[in-house]
């Protein structure tokens, strides 16, 4: 027969029972050993990701009494499989709940390429659909004259236009100068290419490699980073990594709440 042996430890030194509490996005708990304190941007196999208020990502084993609630030491569980209603879109707007997509409105967004399209859609794409508003991509900005005058922005069919490393002085500035009116709006971002628009931080490293003058942008981001010379697969990767407003930089969010409140004005 087998022997139990009974707990003889007093029961001022047992640890006292902690609540578990869900790891639901947006959650604010403090990881008491390294002291760091953000919010619950996802979880997943064991591990909850915070971010704290510099943006910054930190990873950590969900153990228990691992975390720190308001002050109190609390045991984070994986969500409940069931599926939960978003609060906010990926843009941090307001979500509504069951709302259905508008009719395009007759006014129109244009970005320059096919990846800044998929990242507008990526993060504002709910907002669009509500707002009634198309994104299209242009190939690069040297045609951007020829289809505004084709578009014919007015009242009732604003244009707002998304163009990367608008600086001054620039080929890309002095297009949008040429174009800009009433109801056309061209803004645009510093960056060389909206990769760079993405925090490095979301996607695994501190900072965008520097790539010299005169060798293509993307394929030496590829070759510092020690990713494959595929910039269509390397896109996705980056996509990947972005899941809301916060793994983008705030010149690229400025720009495009901008245009959208532009078109739909």
């Amino acid at each position: 027969m087998r022997q139990y042996s009974p707990d003889l430890t007093p029961p001022w030194k047992k640890p006292k029972p902690v609540p578990e509490v869900p790891a639901e996005p947006g959650l604010v708990v403090e990881e008491p050993r390294s002291g760091f304190c953000g919010a619950v941007i996802r979880c997943e196999a064991g591990t909850v990701t915070l971010e704290d208020r510099f943006g910054k990502h930190r990873v950590f084993p969900m153990e228990p009494r691992g975390f720190l609630l308001e002050g109190r030491v609390v045991t984070l569980v994986r969500p409940s499989s069931g599926p939960a209603r978003p609060t906010h879109t990926a843009s941090g707007s307001v979500a509504v709940p069951g709302a259905r997509a508008r009719v395009a409105r007759a006014g129109r967004i244009y970005v320059e390429g096919r990846h800044d399209a998929e990242l507008v859609e990526k993060v504002w794409g709910d907002d669009l659909r509500i707002e009634g508003v198309v994104v299209e991509y242009l190939e690069g900005v040297d045609d951007l004259p020829s289809i505004v005058s084709d578009f014919a922005p007015g009242p009732d069919a604003r244009l707002g236009v998304l163009v990367d490393h608008l600086v001054p002085g620039s080929k890309e500035w002095r297009i949008a100068e040429s174009v800009t009116s009433e109801h056309a709006l061209v803004v645009g971002h510093p960056y060389i290419d909206i990769w760079e628009a993405v925090k490095p931080t979301s996607l695994g490293f501190q900072s965008w490699p520097r790539v010299p003058r005169g060798q293509d942008w993307k394929t030496g981001v590829c070759r510092s980073l020690g990713w494959p010379p595929n910039t269509g697969a390397a896109w996705q990767r980056i996509l990947s990594g972005v899941h809301s407003y916060r793994d983008l930089e705030p010149e690229l969010l400025g720009r495009v709440e901008e245009l959208i409140d532009f078109v739909t004005s």
